[in-house]
């Protein structure tokens, strides 16, 4: 079959999409009032005695409801996608939507198309001008979320002023700590304590909660040094509570720093502050990040004998500490206790363990744990399957694979963009492809809307296979007709392989598709198709050095 024939297939219809979840679980705590200081609590210890016990706590289950008038929200995502340059008339592609849009539609929108910053600020600006339409608080939120994750912080401020002239919407601190987050993620601390300091400029007279969400921000990034310095200088103004002093000590820890997350600690009982199970837990994780697991169960002893009783997170950060240092004989010894107390991990740290057991193919292990869970009521999530669906892909077990799989849609855990291309690349690798070819049109079915590195596991995988060269070109076509841009180190390696096997003018074919493209990325790389020198370089290709396709 001539290699021309691989434009006559049917093309279906998907739109890839993206979902990120933030958890955050708050934990209970009773308050002590203590009196000495922090290392009096450290104790010599040279071996790991005795028990390790735990209250325990398991995420709430976060359901995801049902995505209203998905076709519409698919049509207007789709126009986002293609019309991306500023050029582009997006307002008339609109246009014939506007009867239909609602609040609603606008932030499933707005969720869907995170990553197209600029076309998402265009499509909110027009939906606010349609008569009769007002957005809800939400889609402000999850627009400022959006400009803040992909760096555009002259368009957030011009957009807060914007709200705080017309009172489109209220501006409340939840805003601000997206702006937090925002600069704390694109290694701007400076600019993040600058944000704070604004607050009062649109209304807002900061108080000791926002203080700790800047920190907060501050820390999860690393920025531990920089959230410190700016407390010192305001500690006095807000009155800090344990909380406060907790996020600093958890910030400390986590860049190894435990001399300054232990003066932290004694500052706090210094100030007379009710020292709870919160601001033990965050010197614990400190001394286990930092390898010193015999002082952190010192020091874990010493919580029980002045009444504080260790929750599922103390035990968390042992499991966690002893996965890191390789040594999963601890591991179980403190699981084994939290089942004697009839405490139960949550999902993170069994997935901890069983990351770890594969590693160390103890893959039968795995299956237990993921047992346990179920039938202790923790749900496995993706991660937990696609742990141990890793380990038969690099041994190619191909049944056990697919049976992984049921397995996990059986358990009300859909696959994600990870388990099929693991699934596929393997499929591939090993040539049953007429099994590929049921995953991918399975996928439709389950609602999976494949992005561009599931297609790029297609192309990569076939252009490696004999006589595959019309397959790897069909699936090239398809991300191109559904205005999916395909990574650069995709389009040259197709053309490559077209050209090794004397195929040159189907180059030629694939960059006049591209050409014809509303999406001006895609056009974009017509040019690396034909051989341009100049390597066009786009946002998503930094996610292809995380992919391995070959």
């Amino acid at each position: 079959m001539a290699i021309r024939t691989l434009l006559r297939y049917r093309s279906v219809h998907y739109f890839s999409r993206t979902l990120f979840h933030c958890y955050l679980s708050p934990l209970k705590s009773t308050h002590y009032c203590l009196s000495s200081s922090f290392s009096s609590y450290l104790p010599t210890c040279n071996a790991f005695r005795g028990c390790l016990f735990m209250s325990s706590f398991t995420d709430a289950e976060t359901k995801k409801e049902p995505e209203k008038n998905p076709d519409l929200v698919n049509e207007i995502s789709r126009i986002l996608s293609d019309y991306r340059s500023p050029h582009h008339d997006i307002e008339s592609a609109l246009n014939p939507f506007s009867g239909s849009i609602s609040t609603d539609v606008v932030e499933q929108v707005l969720k869907r198309c995170k990553n197209l910053e600029f076309s998402a600020h265009r499509f909110f600006i027009w939906a606010q001008k349609l008569s009769g339409f007002c957005h809800s608080r939400e889609s402000f939120h999850i627009l400022v979320d959006i400009l803040g994750s992909s760096k555009q912080f002259p368009l957030i401020w011009d957009f807060l002023v914007e709200m705080r002239t017309n009172r489109s919407c209220e501006i409340t601190p939840e805003i601000f700590l997206l702006v937090f987050r925002a600069y704390s993620r694109a290694g701007l601390p400076a600019d993040a304590i600058r944000a704070f300091n604004k607050m009062v400029d649109f209304g807002i007279k900061p108080c000791l909660a926002d203080l700790d969400k800047l920190l907060l921000a501050l820390c999860k990034k690393k920025h531990a040094k920089q959230a410190q310095e700016f407390f010192d200088k305001v500690k006095d103004d807000f009155m800090p509570s344990v909380k406060t002093y907790s996020i600093l000590i958890r910030g400390w820890g986590d860049l190894g720093e435990v001399a300054e997350a232990q003066k932290l600690f004694d500052a706090m009982l210094e100030r007379g502050c009710s020292v709870d199970l919160l601001a033990y837990n965050s010197i614990l994780d400190s001394l286990c990040k930092a390898g010193k697991m015999d002082e952190a169960f010192n020091f874990f002893m010493k919580m029980r004998s002045i009444g504080l009783i260790p929750d599922a997170f103390s035990y968390s950060i042992f499991i966690h500490g002893y996965c890191v240092a390789n040594d999963i004989h601890s591991v179980f010894r403190v699981l084994d206790q939290m089942r004697r107390y009839k405490l139960v991990p949550n999902v993170f740290t069994y997935n901890c363990i069983i990351k770890k057991l594969c590693k160390t193919k103890k893959v039968d292990e795995a299956y237990q744990l993921i047992d346990e869970m179920i039938s202790e009521g923790v749900r496995p999530d993706c991660w937990s399957y696609n742990t141990i669906l890793a380990s038969h892909c690099d041994h190619n077990e191909v049944n056990l694979a697919h049976r992984l799989v049921s397995r996990m849609e059986r358990n009300n855990c859909l696959p994600d963009k990870h388990t099929y291309n693991m699934l596929l690349k393997m499929l591939i690798r090993v040539g049953r492809f007429d099994r590929v070819e049921k995953v991918w049109e399975s996928m439709e079915d389950r609602n999976f809307y494949p992005s561009v590195s599931t297609y790029s596991v297609m192309v990569h995988g076939f252009c490696q296979k004999k006589g595959k060269l019309e397959e790897a070109c069909k699936y090239f076509e398809m991300m191109i007709d559904e205005g999916i841009p395909p990574y650069t180190e995709t389009c040259e390696k197709l053309r490559n392989r077209l050209i090794g096997h004397g195929f040159a003018e189907q180059t030629e074919i694939l960059a006049d598709k591209m050409e014809r493209s509303t999406s001006n990325l895609i056009q974009e790389l017509a040019s690396v198709m034909r051989g341009n020198k100049t390597r066009v370089k786009l946002k998503h290709d930094e996610e292809y050095s995380d992919e391995n396709f070959e």
